[in-house]
């Protein structure tokens, strides 16, 4: 019961970041870049203070306040995680500035479910009749629930996407060998954030050179109040759950549970942002849910 608790408060957390990004960059509150910048900047922060206050717990003689960063890196993390979660967080936002909603989560969701499954199958991991079955209801559930608005998606949105897609399955695998979640999480955010800082830099001098995305910086406090919460508890704190949630899930049952994210999500675009309701989200986000229970109920078998 714990473990279906965590994994669901943190499908709702990866929902809301769809919802923040979506009020935030639809409405031209925040441009990308920034939005990126202060996610991953606010979730570094707020992790730091949380994993150095659990150093200095550990330690009878901890580092002093100003160590304490050096400290969290050195013990959390590692850099081709961070690696794959700026992937993801940069490829995301850029690319909902070309993707309609519906075309963007497809493309997502479809890649990360085929890294994680692919690089299960490449271990040894082999899906069970029930899994299967699980992931058709579920993914067939989700591709009627978009399909309305599928049009040929811009050529580099989608690759933007795809990198994201293949970016968090990458991440997602990796933190399943984590020892400490809230500790490899911030050293992750740590790194990501400043990686970040040096892509926006570079991104703001040479971006317009070679006519890509508009960099240039613009915001304003919604936009701001939505990547703070995106970065410090949606995405931080979620991120740190889904490390404690990932080493009791196999990579074939964390790629269809997170089928659950575009329903809830959509849900969330109902509540928040005045989206209709209507018969077909209703019976789309049963479907997918519980082709979810189904496959999380099953279980699989090795190679």
């Amino acid at each position: 019961m714990q473990l279906v608790l965590l994994t669901t408060v943190t499908m709702i957390a990866f929902a809301a970041n769809s919802v923040f990004a979506r009020l935030a960059l639809g409405d031209g509150a925040i441009d990308a870049g920034t939005y990126s910048l202060v996610r991953l900047a606010a979730g570094a922060l707020i992790l730091n203070l949380l994993a150095g206050n659990m150093l200095r717990s550990q330690m009878d003689d901890g580092p002093k306040a100003a160590m304490m960063t050096r400290e969290v890196v050195k013990q959390g993390g590692n850099l081709t995680s961070a690696i794959a979660l700026l992937v993801y967080i940069v490829g995301f936002s850029f690319a909902y500035l070309a993707l309609d909603t519906g075309v963007g989560a497809l493309i997502l969701f479809a890649c990360v479910q085929a890294t994680m499954i692919g690089w299960g199958i490449l271990t040894g991991s082999r899906p069970s009749t029930l899994e299967w079955l699980g992931l058709a209801v579920a993914f067939s559930a989700f591709v009627y629930l978009i399909s309305p608005g599928l049009t040929a998606p811009d050529p580099l949105g989608s690759v933007l996407m795809i990198a994201a897609g293949i970016g968090w399955g990458a991440y997602s695998l990796r933190a399943k060998s984590a020892g400490t979640p809230l500790l490899d999480t911030a050293g992750n955010f740590i790194r990501g954030s400043g990686m970040m800082a040096a892509l926006f830099i570079v991104g703001i001098i040479v971006a317009p050179t070679l006519g890509l995305f508009d960099w240039t910086p613009h915001i304003n406090g919604f936009g701001m109040m939505m990547a703070l919460l995106s970065g410090a508890i949606t995405s931080g704190l979620g991120y740190a759950l889904w490390y404690r949630c990932l080493r009791e899930l196999t990579s074939t049952k964390a790629a269809i549970v997170q089928l659950s994210v575009p329903a809830i999500a959509t849900l969330g675009g109902v509540l928040f942002a005045g989206e209709d309701l209507t018969a077909r989200l209703l019976f789309c986000s049963i479907a997918i849910l519980g082709g979810v229970a189904l496959a999380i109920s099953a279980k699989a078998k090795p190679a």
